[in-house]
């Protein structure tokens, strides 16, 4: 059997967190469209250089792009048993621009989990999460801090805030999620693959609930 899982709730949920232990668990890829987009700004590709301004704005990156990218990435031995997409599709034209890909694949969604957070709990995890300017190391000021503050116990090089962690920043990219992606509830709800979890919960707790939800497939 394999799993073809999709991720959706917005930055902050703790998608990335759980998607890696899922990821260890089944032993199928998780694929960060985050982590993607970030390495294509890191290397400054073209790619990179065109999202760079949307994402330190709060915007979601254009569906072409992302959706070239993506379409890129699944053809990639590894997802041959299935894969945990995490970030995308973030909208419902990059949701129907997957179920062609798969359909060519034929490798149909398994699941899709929408992790429902209030926006208290996501201002407060993403204000909190800072990153090694030098190795990329991540810490959080309360989940994970470094031995001493704002230098990276790794290199010892200063931690800096990505400016779309910035408080205001984070208020901006929750009402772009609610306006743009939250149709996508509705999208995968008409299609019986939604199942909803609290991304309030602490990691051991939540991983219960998605434990939960794997075992009905």
């Amino acid at each position: 059997m394999t799993w073809q899982i999709v991720l959706l709730g917005p930055p902050g949920a703790g998608k990335g967190t759980h998607a890696k232990i899922l990821s260890d668990r089944y032993r199928i890829p998780h694929i960060s469209t985050g982590d993607i987009l970030r390495s294509q700004i890191q290397q400054e590709t073209s790619l990179g250089k065109h999202a760079k301004s949307f994402i330190d704005n709060g915007k979601l990156v254009p569906d072409e792009l992302v959706v070239e990218m993506m379409k890129t990435r699944l053809q990639d031995p590894d997802v041959r048993h299935g894969f945990i997409l995490d970030g995308f599709p973030r909208t419902v034209e990059q949701a129907r621009a997957l179920d062609e890909i798969l359909s060519i694949k034929k490798m149909p969604l398994s699941l899709v989990l929408e992790f429902d957070t209030s926006e208290d709990v996501i201002v407060d995890r993403l204000s909190g999460r800072w990153s090694c300017s030098n190795c990329g190391a991540n810490y959080h000021v309360r989940n994970i801090p470094p031995a001493k503050e704002g230098i990276c116990d790794r290199c010892g090089q200063p931690l800096v805030q990505r400016k779309d962690d910035e408080p205001e920043t984070v208020r901006e990219r929750l009402r772009v999620y609610r306006d743009q992606t939250a149709p996508l509830i509705e999208f995968y709800e008409k299609r019986k693959l939604l199942r909803v979890v609290s991304g309030d919960l602490d990691v051991g707790p939540l991983q219960e609930e998605l434990a939960q939800s794997m075992k009905c497939l």
